[in-house]
Formats: structure tokens, sequence, C-alpha cells
């Protein structure tokens, strides 16, 4: 026997499996490279340590022979930084392209295959030597299955479009399973739903559900077809509706038909861990949108918990079987299906009023559980203990030869060789704490499927505050034990007594209480730790009524902060109100978020937050409306200039605020109205479609140009030659007029366009009656535009803000005073005498009344608004919110204020 085989067969005879290790140390030896350095060197200098490699040698035969196919593979597991440290998204993605100079998708995805496989090496070596958590690996497993996913799925898509055309439709594919909660395992099936947006007709003989379905076939045998290169994931669609019966893809009205007329409990438990993978994240978020109430019910059927654990026990009878029940770790009596059951079943039961246990993560969930304290914390802890076992003993079953193997073994040897693989001493000592694990997941397990849910107490409430006194009496009492009554301690419902007045007494103040009290319910089921909410609340008042009020104020900003809990901390931290910033200061801030420019969730998170403080600003009358305009204003300008700028276009257009924007008089809701002025069509193309982009975090903003030159059907950008010859020779004097509040805010030919700008709107003003073109203007729009009801309509109505601002534009070109803003071209009106002192306050106060009401309206949904409300109930609302006391009070002053700006706007145009 030579050295080199005497050195390896002592190798051998110290590991679990001395076979396979010497086997596999030997092929690699007879081919390994010549220009490399020594076998020996690399195994005994091994970064993770010799017996690291070993021991994954002797314990995976898949692993081992991938080894000995190709030793250079080793050579890479031997470089230092590959095992170092969990490889996200990036890094992988980045490993792949490196990895072969061929297409990915040529010869069947022969170098994806082998990528996979290389991968599934290294992440089966970090787990072994101990180095990643468990976390760490089955992530970076749903990483794995998520790239090549969409690699396989990017290939067929662009292959069908080239051959077939494109859908006018979106396509996304939802995981769900293992996959869904981001906890795959070394041999798990890929459970996935194939989903498309529309249904539509792409040819005479192809329709939209045609196209999608062979995509998806085309996805599907591309996983199935075995290959020398290895196999890439085994994908399994069985949980589609209809299961195997039905087809691969379906339209997003297919699915919620099915699940609204079909949809069974089992499915509800299924579709907690959906979540999108690859394809069109917004239909993904969509689907998942529309189906809410049905994966997270706000009432659960009185039979849901017998329901599920009837599916356990068919689970027991007929997939595991009576021999198998006490060694199957997943299936099996206290097996990790147990404890999914347990933790989905709290979760469906309580998630709609809880959104921190919408969550596809087991232990994440077991964790949002535990804060609610819907779970005994020794029951959670034990669940996320026994979970964490039996998922490491699942794994090192698997990792053997990557079979969905769950079942330990019964042969003493292949039980001895287990053992010692998870360092226990004997085979004995493991069982014995595996039976220990599973004993206690089945009594948690019988004890939760025993239960049953208690009834909210009642609480006494003043009928003069609600409409229904009855409703909010059992909203408090819910909030007080959750609706649930799991487990809520002693000192929580004392802190809510001592809450309680405060709560009605700030619900007593806003406009709708009833709406309100049931957001401040959903917001105390998002923020989760029921206890520290309400001693925060409790021990500072003031915070109380600013929430009262922001929920009575406004639904999206009560939707985020549901959302985003924290944000009401991080806002109301010291001085964080207190500031105006402005665009150099929001542009600052934007620049630290580090993005990409093909992500901008940042930006549109950015911006939901300063909203978010605009309306506390707001609420708390830390601005007044002008500033708050003005404010607003800069918010939106920065955040347009930035977007610019990350498009990479900020040479190559420049930008024009046009009406309230360039006014810098935006308010909630308002879109942005712009002109282009450059060449790059594409450029600005890009820019609204950025903008207006909708995500999980909405979208930025609408750009609006449409007072460009001819129009909607005029070129998005023109040239500053082009500006020129429209508006000398073919534009409307009413474009002209817009152009009072032309306002550049970016890009190279700021100067030039504004210098353009002011030089034919004093031409227009100079050859013609400002008054009397203006008057014409104002005329057709209260004709051609009124919302029907000329009183409601505050914007184009008689006497409403369109009247106001006529009048100090045309007073502005007659005098030939360019300001953009409204309130300060009055300002300087009344300083050149144009307007008299009286009438300029009296058109300020009325305006901005006027503008008030308009505010106030569009915060309740963020969306523009120009009428009043029909009923007379909102109206109410509308005074309460105005602070002008009753309804009859407001519409007094609402007529008053129309009357003087037509009775000025009359005086001035006569």
């Amino acid at each position: 026997m030579s050295s080199e085989n005497r050195w390896i067969a002592q190798k051998a005879a110290s590991s679990l499996d001395p076979v396979q290790v010497e086997s596999c140390l030997a092929n690699i030896d007879k081919s390994w490279p010549a220009d490399a350095a020594p076998l020996r060197e690399v195994i005994e200098n091994f970064p993770l340590g010799e017996s690291a490699l070993l021991h994954l040698i002797s314990v995976s035969s898949i692993c081992a022979n991938r080894l000995a196919v190709d030793p250079n593979w080793l050579l890479w597991l031997a470089n230092p930084e590959i095992c170092a440290s969990e490889r996200d998204r990036v890094r992988m993605l980045a490993s792949l392209r490196r990895f072969s100079d061929d297409p990915i998708s040529e010869n069947n995805f022969r170098s994806l295959r082998l990528w996979k496989s290389r991968e599934m090496l290294r992440i089966a070596l970090r787990e072994v030597a101990e180095i990643a958590a468990f976390e760490e690996t089955t992530a970076e497993l749903s990483q794995l299955a998520e790239i090549c996913l969409t690699e396989v799925y990017e290939h067929w898509n662009a292959d069908l479009r080239s051959r077939l055309g494109s859908p006018n439709a979106a396509f996304t594919i939802l995981a769900l399973g293992k996959l869904g909660g981001h906890e795959l395992n070394h041999s798990s099936d890929v459970d996935l739903i194939f989903l498309y947006s529309d249904e539509g007709q792409l040819a005479p003989n192809l329709t939209y559900h045609q196209w999608f379905n062979r995509l998806s076939s085309s996805i599907a045998e591309t996983f199935t077809i075995p290959d020398a290169g290895g196999p890439l994931f085994r994908l399994d669609f069985r949980l589609r509706p209809e299961g195997a019966a039905g087809p691969l893809a379906r339209s997003l009205e297919s699915m919620e038909n099915y699940y609204a007329g079909f949809g069974e409990t089992w499915e509800r438990l299924a579709l907690i861990k959906a979540r999108g993978v690859c394809g069109s994240r917004e239909l993904a978020y969509e689907f998942l949108s529309h189906h809410q109430s049905f994966i997270y019910p706000k009432s659960s059927t009185p039979d849901l918990f017998e329901e599920i654990a009837a599916i356990k026990r068919r689970i027991d009878r007929d997939i595991v079987g009576h021999e198998n029940l006490d060694r199957n770790v997943k299936l099996g009596v206290g097996g990790i299906r147990e404890i999914e059951f347990v933790t989905q079943t709290l979760q469906l039961v309580h998630g709609a009023r809880h959104a921190f246990l919408q969550e596809t993560s087991t232990l994440k969930a077991l964790r949002a559980l535990a804060q609610l304290d819907l779970l005994k914390s020794g029951d959670n802890k034990a669940l996320r203990q026994a979970y964490r076992f039996l998922r490491r003993v699942e794994h090192r079953l698997q990792i053997e030869s990557e079979q969905q193997t769950h079942t330990v073994p019964s042969d003493a040897g292949e039980l001895r060789r287990l053992a010692r693989s998870l360092d226990f001493p004997s085979a004995d000592s493991f069982l014995s704490t595996l039976h220990e694990h599973m004993q206690s997941v089945r009594s948690i397990f019988e004890k939760i499927f025993s239960g049953r849910v208690k009834s909210a107490e009642v609480f006494e409430v003043d009928p003069g505050i609600f409409k229904d006194a009855k409703a909010a009496a059992k909203t408090l009492g819910e909030l007080e034990k959750g609706a649930s009554g799991f487990h809520i301690a002693p000192r929580t419902r004392q802190v809510f007594r001592r809450l309680q007045p405060l709560l009605l007494q700030a619900l007593s103040k806003v406009a709708d209480p009833d709406a309100t009290l049931n957001r401040f319910v959903r917001f105390v089921e998002a923020y989760g730790l029921r206890s520290l909410l309400f001693e925060l609340l409790a021990a500072h008042p003031a915070l109380v009524h600013l929430l009262a009020r922001t929920f009575d104020a406004s639904r999206p900003a009560t939707d985020l902060l549901i959302r985003r809990p924290q944000l009401l901390e991080e806002l109301t931290r010291g001085g964080m109100l207190d500031r105006k910033l402005s665009v150099t200061d929001h542009i600052s801030r934007l620049d630290t978020l580090g993005l990409t420019a093909s992500d901008f969730d940042a930006v549109r998170a950015y911006r939901q937050r300063q909203l978010l403080r605009l309306l506390l600003r707001d609420l708390l009358r830390l601005t007044d409306l002008p500033s708050l305009f003005s404010e607003y204003s800069a918010l939106a300008e920065a955040i347009l200039l930035f977007m610019n700028r990350a498009l990479g276009n900020e040479q190559e257009l420049t930008i024009v605020a046009m009406g309230k924007f360039g006014g810098a008089e935006l308010t909630y809701g308002a879109d942005l109205d712009v002109l282009f002025v450059g060449e790059d069509n594409r450029a600005a193309q890009q820019l609204m479609v950025a903008m207006a982009q909708p995500s999980a975090e909405g979208s930025i903003a609408l750009l609006d140009a449409r007072l460009r030159p001819d129009g909607e059907k005029g070129p998005l950008v023109c040239s500053l030659e082009s500006y020129e010859t429209y508006y000398e020779k073919r534009a409307q004097f009413w474009e002209l007029q817009a152009l009072t509040r032309a306002r550049p805010i970016g890009g190279p030919l700021q100067f030039e366009y504004v210098d353009l700008a002011q030089r034919v709107w004093r031409k227009a003003a100079q050859n013609g009656d400002p008054f009397h073109h203006v008057r014409e203007m104002l005329t057709r729009i209260q004709r051609d535009r009124s919302s029907g009801s000329d009183f409601l309509d505050f914007k184009t109505g008689v006497g409403g803000m369109i009247e106001a601002e006529f009048l100090v534009q045309a007073l502005q070109m007659r005098e030939m005073i360019w300001n953009p803003n409204t309130l300060a071209a009055i300002d300087t009106l009344q300083d050149r005498h144009c307007l008299a002192q009286d009438e300029a306050a009296s058109l300020k106060r009325d305006y901005l009344f006027l503008r008030e009401c308009e505010s106030v309206l569009a915060r309740v949904e963020n969306k523009s608004v120009s009428s009043l409300p029909a009923s007379e109930t909102d109206q109410e609302i509308l005074a309460r919110r105005l602070g002008s006391g009753s309804r009859a009070s407001f519409i007094d002053n609402y007529r008053l204020a129309r009357e003087r700006i037509h009775a000025l706007c009359q005086h001035h145009f006569a």
C-alpha cells in the first residue's frame, strides 16, 4: 500500500462511515489536478477543519459522489471565502453568472443544474460543520430554489413571447409550503401555484389561458426531466385549486371564484405560507390582498379545531401508518406537521386581528404568538425547541442522498450513525431526546385542539359618543382581553382600565368616533405587545388624542400605522415633528437609502413616512395651511428630482412644475402637473412609469403632462425650439395663462425655459385683454366641468377656487406680475394697489377656507377631491374636522366665502 493510500485509510478509519470516506478520497486522488496543491495538504488545511469535510463525506453519499466526480469542487470549497458566511441572493446570483460561460438555458439548463448541485454541497458542508444556524440553511436552500425557478421561468417566458406573441397580462409564481416560509430542507418538494392576471385572446387560436398554461407546462417539464447535470427541484402542484384535476395556471378572477365558492380549511392553512417568488410582484401582492379575508377570516367556524384535528388523524392513518407514528419526524405523532398545525391554526384564528401573525415562517409566527400572548410561554418555547430539533434531524436524514425521507431508521447501525452525526453519544440518548420532544409537541397539540375560544367582556359606554353603543362596548371588551381571550395578563387588564377613560375622552372629540374606535382596535392588534402599548398610552394622554385624530382624519395614514406601528414612536420622538424639511433636506435623506435602479420601494416607503409626518404636523397645528402646501410640494419635488437622477436622466430632461405643483401649493392626493424639455422621450416615459409603478409600498405619484404642446396628442418631450414655435404660433390663450404657474425645478435648460415662458406670457398679456380671455375660459369651465351640483362643487363652481385663482392670474397678466404662488401673488397685487387691502384680505381668507375644505376631504383617502359630500351626515363630519362646530355653521361660512369670491370677481371682471 502506498503512503498516500495508507494516509487515506487512516483518515477514513476515524469517520462515521470509513468505507464511504475511503472510496471517495481514493477516487478524488485518482483525478486530482496536477497543478493543484497536494490533496493531503488541502484536506489537512481545510478552512472549516478536516473533520467537517470528512464528516460531510461520511453522512452524505451524494456529496461524496459530487466531490469524487469533480475534485475541482473540493478546491473550490477549500477557498476560505466560500463557506465563511451565508450567501444572500445577490452573492448567489453572482456565483451563478461566474459558474459557466455557456448560456444558462443551454443543454436543458446544464450549467444551472451543476451550479445548483455545487451550492447544495456548500450548504450541506456549512450545516454539518455547525457554522450555519438553522435559519441560514433553510434561507439559502429557499433562495437556491427561487433562483432556479426564476432562471427557468425567464427563459421560457422570453421564448414563448418571441414565438407566439406577448399577452397583455402579468404572470407570477406563488410558493407555498416550506418554500413559501423560507424553510426549504435538503429534499423538499417545492409547492407552487401559477397565476396570471387577465383572460384574453392573443390570436384566433390562442387564448391567454392556453398561452400561460404552455408557459407553466414548460417550466414544470424542465424541472421534471432527468439530466446528467443533476436534478433541479421536485415541483408539486397539488395545492392548486382542484389539485391534479385543475389547470396548471389560472387567472386571478378564476382563483377568486374558486376560493370564494369552494375553498376549504386546508386551503386556508396552505395559503398562510403563500408568497410570490418570481414573475410579477404586483400580481402576487394583489392575489394575497384579495384573499386576505379568506386566509385570515374575521371569525372562525365553531368546528375549526376539530376539522384540523381530523385532517391530522387522516395523515396518521392513511399516510404515515401506525408502525411509523413514533419515528416519522415530519408526519408522526408529535412531529413537525403538528407544530405547523398548531401555529397555522392560531394564525388563522387570530391573523385578521393581529397583522404580526401574518407570517409565512413557522418560527417567526411562533415568536409573534409569544409576543401577543396567544400561546403560553412554556408551550411556545417547547414548540420552538422541538421544531429546531426535528428539522435538524430531518436535514441529517435527507443530506445522505437528498431523498425525501423523514423516518428515523430502525436498523441499529444506521440509527447509531445518525445519532453520532447529531453529536449524541449513543442511539439511546438520541431516541430519548427525540421522544421527549415529540411527546411535548403531542401534549400541546392535544391541549390546543381540545380548547375553545372564550367570549369578550362587554363594557358600559356613554351612548352619546357612538352611533352604535352596543358594538362599541363589545369592541372595548375585546380591547382589554383580546377577541380570543387568550392569556392576557392581569396587569394588562389593569392598565387598560386606566387607559379606557382617556380613550373615550379622545374619541368623544373626533368627527367619527365609531370608525375611529375600529381603527384603534386594528392598530392595537397590529402593534403586538398590547401590554407595552397600553402602558405607553396610559402614561401619555396626548398620544392617545393624536392617535384618535389621526385615525379619524385619514384611512391611508391609519393603514400605514397598522402595517408599521413602529412609525408612531419614530415620528413622535423629540424634534421629529418640529422641523420643516426643504427639498435639499429630503434629497440628502434619500441619498442615504442605497437604492438600485430597479427597486424603488425604499423611496416609496420614505414618501409614506414623510406624508404621515406631514399629516401629524397638520393635525397638531405645527404648520399652517400655506406652509403645509409648501412642505408637501417640497417632498414631491425632492422625490421627483431624486428619481430622475437615479434613473440616469438628470442631464437629459428639464422638468417644469405646473399648476399647484408649480405654485408649491400641493395638498393631499394631488397629481403632479409637469412639462418635459429636451430630446429624450424614453427618459420621460421611464420616469413617469417609475413614479406611477405600484408595489406593496404603494406608488410614488402620478405625473400629469397634459399641459404640454398639443396635450395628450403631442410628444411627451419637446425641445426648447419646439416650445417656442408652439407658444408663438399655435398655443391658445389659456395655455399661455397656465404659464403663470410654470416653475422649472431641474435639468440643464431651466433658465432658458423660464426666459421663454415669461417672454411669451408677457406678449400674450400685451396683445389682448387678459380679463376677456380669462372670463371666457372661466365661463366655459363652470359650464362644462361642474360636477352637477354647483353648490357642492367648491373647485369649478361659481365662487369656487378656480374663480379665485383665475382672478389672481388675470390681474397678474395685466400688471405683469410673475409669481407662480397664488397667495404670494395676492400679497404682491395688494402691494401694487391692484387689490385694495380689504379685498386682498377677504380673497385670501375665503380662498384658504375652500383650500382647507379640499385638504381635509382629500386627506381622508389621500385622493384629490373637488366637491363637498352630498349627505348631511358626511357634511356634519367634515364640519367637525374643520372645527366649525355644527353643520349649519359650516354651511353658512362656506356659502359666504363663495359669495364673496364671486362678488369680487364680478367687480374686477366687469
